[in-house]
């Protein structure tokens, strides 16, 4: 099947080492891409739909280039029609097409399945209309696919991270201007272990867009005192003296992202300087400030990860990506691996009833394309 398409496309899906919950606040995240991804085989057919199929389901769809807007209620293939449907919006020419779609990323895992497959996407449309790949642009459009039609009001980090990402490298990326740093990934003796609660989240259906909706809120009420135009702005020496006249929820929240801001700073300089300790203990703060503040975590990622900080041969460990399941990092020492694996395991199918899947990732380029 695959040899008949024209073009391989991928995009990565992502982890992010630090600053979760603050890429829609205007702060400074740290994902890497990862070899986990989806991939696009495609060829253009002639007519006016672009015909999708998968390599791990039956189905297949058929959608009209004329009528994008309409498949919002699709169980599969709708945000394949989001992101054509933005691209198509920004002036872009859709070539009818054949797209052949294989994603390694787990579904509701928090390793950004709808960002790779969104971006993948575009990618695949601009290359057979023969465009220059932008991946920022690409990177925008389908942020805009994933809150105008997936209706998840999401931060832009993800679809960066899918579309940027460089192998080896994580990215300091300033959410507010987009201004990105890349980073040699140096963990010297440690490596970090993805694992899954199992426990599927869907950001939809959670409290993801309720959590937005409460920094929104409570921006407006400090915008009232100071003049910032996001909470990632906001100093810790601003946050207590201002604070007091927050609802104790909204307090909560911005305490999360206030200190969330302050542990991406401080794991910009422990990366750098190689002290894995140092970054350890950063992921557990920011865990518990996941769990306690921002209140994002929930009965099966909180038992995960205390089986993994429990672990002698874990630095730190914490919850990655939207929450309410899916799946944690954790810094482990690399010849200890497989004996973290199994004490893991174990204990949180005792406290849960749930077996953790581990995966093996490495840190990846963002947007490929390849010429069949």
């Amino acid at each position: 099947m695959k040899e008949k398409y024209d073009y391989k496309v991928t995009a990565a899906g992502r982890i992010n080492i630090i600053g979760e919950h603050i890429d829609y606040c205007g702060g400074k995240v740290m994902p890497a891409a990862i070899s986990l991804k989806n991939t696009v085989y495609v060829r253009p057919n002639g007519t006016n739909k672009i015909n999708l199929s998968w390599t791990t389901l039956p189905d297949s769809v058929s959608l009209d280039i004329d009528k994008l807007e309409s498949y919002k209620d699709l169980k599969y293939g709708n945000y394949q029609a989001g992101a054509a449907l933005m691209w198509q919006r920004a002036g872009h020419k859709i070539v009818g097409c054949d797209m052949l779609q294989d994603c390694t990323v787990p579904f509701g895992s928090g390793l950004s399945s709808s960002a790779a497959i969104e971006v993948s996407t575009i990618a695949a449309l601009a290359t057979i209309a023969s465009e220059k790949i932008d991946p920022v642009d690409i990177a925008l459009k389908a942020q805009q696919a994933e809150r105008e039609y997936a209706g998840v009001n999401c931060g832009i980090m993800d679809q960066y991270a899918s579309a940027c990402g460089k192998k080896d490298k994580v990215m300091l990326l300033d959410c507010n201007t987009l201004d990105c740093e890349y980073l040699p990934m140096r963990l010297g003796d440690y490596s970090l272990v993805i694992t899954n609660c199992n426990k599927p989240h869907n950001l939809i259906e959670s409290k993801y867009n309720e959590r937005r909706a409460e920094t929104e809120e409570a921006l407006k009420l400090i915008q009232q005192k100071l003049d910032i135009d996001c909470l990632a702005n906001l100093t810790l020496k601003q946050f207590k003296s201002f604070s007091s006249g927050l609802p104790r929820i909204l307090k909560k929240r911005v305490e999360h992202v206030v200190s969330e801001c302050e542990r991406v700073r401080v794991a910009t300089l422990a990366l750098k300087a190689g002290n894995m300790e140092m970054l350890g203990g950063l992921l557990n703060k920011s865990h518990a400030s996941l769990r306690d503040n921002f209140e994002v975590t929930g009965r099966e990622p909180d038992a995960l990860v205390a089986a993994a900080q429990s672990q002698p041969c874990c630095l730190g460990s914490r919850l990655i990506g939207g929450g309410f399941g899916g799946c944690t990092i954790s810094l482990v020492k690399t010849n200890c691996v497989d004996e973290f694996k199994e004490f893991v395991y174990k204990s949180y199918l005792q406290a849960t009833g749930y077996k953790a899947n581990f995966y093996e990732a490495e840190i990846s380029d963002g947007i490929t394309v390849e010429l069949l």
